[in-house]
């Protein structure tokens, strides 16, 4: 899988990397060559985005070889500095927003997460008595249909109406800010969670990468991770629970829409998660994008239209199918990470997204924002 073999010749990769003693740059790939297509005219994915058809300019674009992906996918480890060229997340100028309680199966596990108010010990009585109640009725359950509406009363009288099921089968989607621009991490690199939990979990999604103009213009992976125990507290804590120091993984590549891959590829992807611990341990997971229970375009459109813009577009996770219910260490309590896990999520069309487990406080801080950016483009004459 990609990063390390590329195994559709026929797709059009585009994604950045930190180069020493220069910055970030725009790169693509072509065979297991990594091309360096930064330019005056093209200088961030921002950018990129923003053209008419950015997978024939990438395609068309005369760059500089940084060598092998193979190399490249070897330097870029959790540890690894500013004197060292590695993998840095796709998106730049971008927004990263993400969408909550996208599938019917893994809303269920969101409702006996708030239920258990963050107590992973009561998790697996309550996860029985909701299924029990709930069944799956909610399988391919249109959201805001009439049909939701029925099924939202009986859940009502049965004590089980949760604010997950609103935006689960409510006509309006969930849709959060996840990370702030240029704070995403890449592939290899630490991926972090808050110190203050104990339950929580990697969200294997499908990004799409989407322009200021609304236009859905290619999709990546994504992972994200996920404090269970902060938001089973309160939903007020999402942020927290969210958005902390490396917690947000994206790459390694965009796959930029044209003839071979496109929307059509994105609804009917297939996800693959692992999870692999020092202590032994073994996760297997898996996320379909065909129970999805919002298109991914309708997705989009509650984020950006009339009511809101985003001058230089926004990359948008579309939620998991995943529930972490394996139990790791005691009868009951699920799954929870461990410092050191290895997560690795991977899709045929889209390549392998793979990052270490470490707390927060414990990656490397964030100190390159978009005062930074400008800077080093300006000086870089890029500007």
């Amino acid at each position: 899988m990609l990063p390390f073999e590329n195994t559709d010749p026929t797709a059009t990769l585009v994604g950045r990397v930190w180069r020493p003693e220069i910055g970030p740059c725009l790169i693509t790939l072509r065979g297991d060559e990594v091309i360096d297509i930064t330019s005056k005219s093209v200088p961030t994915m921002r950018d990129l985005l923003e053209l008419d058809d950015p997978a024939t300019y990438v395609r068309d674009a005369v760059g500089e070889s940084l060598g092998s992906l193979t190399d490249l996918a070897h330097l870029s480890g959790e540890a690894v500095g500013d004197d060292v060229m590695h993998f840095l997340a796709p998106c730049d100028l971008q927004a990263v927003k993400a969408c909550g309680v996208t599938f019917a199966e893994s809303m269920v596990e969101r409702v006996i997460e708030e239920q258990a108010a963050g107590d992973a010990d009561r998790a697996e009585e309550i996860r029985a008595k909701v299924k029990d109640k709930i069944g799956d009725s909610l399988s391919g359950i249109t959201p805001g249909s009439d049909q939701a509406m029925e099924v939202k009363k009986v859940l009502i009288a049965e004590g089980l109406w949760s604010q997950y099921l609103e935006v689960g089968i409510g006509p309006d989607a969930e849709v959060f800010s996840k990370a702030q621009p240029l704070s995403s991490v890449g592939f290899g690199a630490s991926v972090g969670l808050h110190p203050v939990s104990n339950w929580n979990n990697p969200e294997p999604e499908i990004v799409i990468a989407v322009n200021s103009r609304g236009d859905i213009k290619g999709a990546t992976l994504g992972n994200d991770v996920n404090l269970r125990d902060v938001e089973g507290r309160s939903a007020l804590l999402l942020g927290k629970a969210k958005d902390n120091n490396a917690s947000c993984a994206i790459g390694p590549f965009v796959r930029l829409f044209d003839d071979s891959y496109g929307m059509a590829q994105v609804e009917t992807a297939e996800l693959t998660l692992k999870v692999t611990g020092e202590d032994g341990f073994i996760l297997n997971g898996h996320s379909s994008m065909t129970k999805i229970s919002r298109h991914p375009a309708d997705l989009a459109a509650q984020t950006c239209g009339r009511h809101h813009q985003y001058p230089d577009g926004f990359f948008l996770f579309l939620g998991t199918l995943f529930a972490p219910i394996q139990d790791r260490d005691n009868p009951g309590q699920g799954f929870t990470h461990k410092v050191g896990d290895v997560v690795s999520i991977s899709e045929p069309h889209l390549g392998e997204l793979r990052n270490t487990v470490r707390l927060s406080t414990e990656c490397p801080e964030w100190t390159f924002g978009t005062a930074a950016l400008m800077r080093n483009l300006a000086g870089r004459g890029l500007l």
